[in-house]
């Protein structure tokens, strides 16, 4: 395990590759960056590649103290100025980390050379928590959720096996065995759902700050959402009512083409057959988007 220290705190860092630009890939609420194996490596062979796990999150140190979105752009900044980083680097964020992202792209616009959001965490999420959904605010809410983290983190990495069993989703069984096993360990580790529940209180206050900061960059950007379709029949698989899933994933879907308004020229894809882990679904769409945004920003001004 590779560990950095930032703000006196031991986080888990994983850096591929040497060669320019840098990419710095972000994973989402409560997702290890091991699930990302299959992009890294290959964008490693041409470049540099760093990945890092917020505090509490696999190998890296919790403390308990309140944690926004605000923290993450900060420890960016200080990994890539630890790593020696002094270009502007690719910043790709899925799901909570592209809404890590956005903000970092505001508040350091200079630091960056192109933007990926994958299924990105809307600076408007509210709108999700407005919507009628009976069914959903029982189980799948922010309220729900902020029940599940605490009840998880007061458990030990046995029962939280028991308890979450099985462990590991479909498309994650299809990663290395090595890796598989890393998954488990961070998913049992009760650390990260006491993060879980800082993130999940503070990102609709996070979101709102986010929105209110207006946007000066001069860098390409790619925006990755879902497909409707598929998520769609994967929510009426798992029980949602049809009408809570269209209302859910056609909000979503807006949301999502709403982010292009907010970056000029943004390109925006749906990736066909994928779920809210295109990463997983679609990994070579991903890896051509990133490929795409370091070779567009030598042309984009």
């Amino acid at each position: 395990m590779n560990l950095i220290n930032i703000n006196d705190q031991n986080l888990e860092i994983l850096c591929k590759g040497t060669s320019k630009p840098t990419i710095c890939i972000l994973s989402g609420m409560g997702s290890p960056f091991y699930e990302w194996e299959e992009i890294s490596s290959a964008l490693a062979r041409k470049y540099q590649i760093i990945m890092y796990h917020r505090p509490g999150l696999g190998g890296s140190e919790y403390i308990d103290v309140t944690r926004a979105t605000e923290n993450v752009t900060n420890e960016i900044m200080q990994i890539v100025t630890k790593l020696n980083i002094t270009e502007p680097i690719i910043l790709i964020g899925h799901s909570y980390g592209g809404l890590c992202a956005q903000h970092f792209s505001k508040l350091y616009p200079a630091r960056i050379r192109g933007l990926l959001l994958l299924d990105s965490t809307s600076v408007d999420l509210h709108r999700l928590d407005q919507l009628d959904l009976p069914y959903l605010d029982e189980n799948d809410s922010d309220a729900a959720w902020i029940e599940k983290c605490k009840e998880y983190a007061a458990l030990s990495p046995k029962e939280l096996s028991k308890q979450l069993d099985p462990i590991l989703t479909e498309e994650q069984k299809q990663l290395p065995h090595y890796i598989q096993e890393k998954l488990i360990a961070f998913y049992t580790n009760p650390s990260l759902y006491k993060t879980m529940l800082q993130e999940i209180t503070s990102w609709e206050q996070d979101a709102s700050i986010i929105k209110s900061l207006s946007f000066k960059g001069e860098f390409p950007v790619t925006i990755i959402g879902r497909d409707k379709k598929k998520c769609l029949s994967n929510h009426i698989a798992d029980g949602v009512p049809k009408e809570e899933a269209e209302l859910l994933e056609d909000t979503w879907h807006q949301l999502i083409m709403e982010q292009a308004d907010i970056y000029k020229n943004a390109k925006l894809i749906f990736a066909l057959n994928a779920g809210h882990d295109i990463h997983l679904d679609q990994p070579q769409l991903v890896i051509d988007e990133i490929t795409q945004l370091i070779h567009d920003f030598r042309s984009y001004k």
